[in-house]
């Protein structure tokens, strides 16, 4: 208990102005208990028999309620509110890196983060609930912390880590890579960090599919880079469309986000020979690769790479759970050295616990038998609402054809973007949630499209939550 003497008159006293000016200010509510006598004279250097002195004279005035066998407590004084700390004044003004940071971030439409009296939920980033992952993962925790060194960790991460890693991508994603190229990161959201940091300058000129995941776009201009949205079609990325002199490209290859469109390999080569020509570096964000439901996938853009320009992103945020903050970068041996001492610069290592305790669990199988798992879960999601899609909205919504990830992208046939706004806000109205592919986008697409997720919900919740959205659709007049 903080409590500041004047040093004014005797000692009693002295508490006694002090306790009631902290009662007055509102820094102590009315019913919190104040401290043993005893407790409080050990705190504060003073003998008991001063503090018992102070608190009966308060207790005489009615600023304290002395309960038997319970203690002091503070009376009901109509104290005013406690005063806020800091205020919105600011002694100097925000750095520039600051004044974009908040100018790029909307805490308000963060997955996971929103909308929490919805019935039916259909937003992106929602994470896949498994109980059975939940009791595994608990008892690799258990022991992790075992045998986990109490020291500071790797910067480059926990190296049983980094080759499980290694193992994964060269079976599952054709990725050629050695331990000391991969560095442990806190997600996928560091891993632009740190590439803002190393590889740019404020002012040069970072290219980016549009549309595209909007957490790139955030970091790259906080950190006072021009984004340059580059067109996508039903085949990703148009490599023509990519502009000269950007120091930096950010693909989606396996599967475009939002549109769900897989690169094919021509267009992969005309990426990378664009990347060697220009000298520039293509981050590869590989964010839902684990999980595909049909035809075979192609590998990794980074198989592909002969020039060392391509720079590997993977996350267990979707995998796993979006609460382990942890994911991968595959880097090119030139950029090993200055990422390993940005990461270390940044935050001295992630987390060694949960390293530890993701590395045995990839080493045991229960990372890939998980992911079986919740591939199967996921497909039978996607397919409840493909064919709620076509039960509740035939005719309204056009599905962009994907075989991957946890979400699908439909535009709507009959709407104008006002119209998809007020399709939105009319399903908020009814518990459904529904979010468009706007906020996605650099610039608005020439028609209204949604995003739906459906990791979040079972299949039966998601027949219901088309069936609403047919309903929704007819009302508004945007479907038969």
């Amino acid at each position: 208990m903080y409590l500041e003497l004047d040093g004014q008159g005797p000692r009693y006293a002295q508490l006694i102005r002090a306790l009631k000016a902290a009662i007055l200010d509102g820094r102590y509510a009315a019913g919190v208990r104040l401290p043993p006598s005893r407790a409080l004279a050990r705190e504060l250097d003073l003998s008991r028999n001063t503090v018992l002195a102070a608190y009966e004279q308060l207790q005489a005035e009615g600023f304290l309620l002395g309960r038997v066998g319970s203690g002091s407590f503070v009376a009901n004084v109509g104290a005013r509110a406690p005063r806020k700390i800091g205020g919105t004044a600011l002694v100097a003004p925000l750095a520039g890196f600051a004044r974009r940071a908040l100018a790029n971030t909307d805490r308000r439409h963060l997955p996971g983060h929103q909308h929490h009296d919805l019935r039916y939920n259909l937003q992106y980033g929602v994470p896949l609930t498994n109980p059975l992952l939940a009791s595994a993962w608990r008892r690799e925790i258990a022991r992790a912390g075992e045998r986990m060194p109490p020291d500071y960790p790797e910067a480059q991460g926990w190296a049983a880590l980094r080759e499980q890693v290694c193992d994964y991508l060269q079976r599952r994603r054709g990725v050629p890579v050695a331990p000391e190229d991969v560095l442990i990161v806190n997600g996928t959201q560091q891993a632009f960090s740190l590439a803002a940091r190393v590889l740019l300058e404020a002012g040069d000129e970072v290219a980016l599919e549009d549309p595209h995941y909007r957490g790139a776009r955030q970091v790259f201009a906080a950190a006072g880079a021009h984004v340059r949205g580059c067109r996508v079609d039903g085949e990703g990325l148009v490599p023509s469309a990519l502009p000269r002199g950007a120091r930096l490209a950010v693909v989606t290859p396996s599967h475009q986000f939002p549109t769900g469109a897989l690169l094919p390999l021509a267009r992969r080569v005309e990426l990378l020979d664009w990347a060697a020509r220009e000298r520039t570096w293509i981050i590869e964000d590989d964010y839902d690769g684990e999980f595909r439901y049909g035809g075979r996938p192609l590998a990794a853009l980074k198989s592909l790479d002969r020039d060392g320009r391509v720079i590997y992103i993977g996350s267990f945020s979707k995998a796993l759970f979006p609460a382990l903050r942890l994911g991968y970068m595959v880097l090119p041996s030139s950029l090993r050295d200055a990422f390993a001492a940005a990461k270390w610069l940044e935050d001295r290592g992630s987390n060694t616990l949960e390293q530890v305790a993701l590395a045995n669990f990839m080493a045991d199988g229960g990372f890939e038998r998980h992911l079986r798992r919740a591939a199967l879960a996921l497909r039978a999601r996607r397919t409840a609402m493909l064919e709620g899609i076509a039960r509740h909205a035939r005719g309204a919504l056009e599905v962009v054809d994907s075989t991957a990830g946890m979400h699908l992208t439909a535009w709507l046939v009959h709407a104008n973007h006002g119209q998809c706004e007020r399709l939105v806000a009319h399903a908020r109205g009814k518990g459904l949630g529904l979010y468009t592919i706007t906020p996605y986008c650099l610039r608005p697409p020439p028609r209204p499209g949604l995003v739906l997720g459906y990791a979040g919900l079972p299949p039966a919740d998601i027949e219901a939550a088309l069936r609403l959205l047919g309903r929704c659709l007819r009302e508004l007049g945007l479907a038969q």
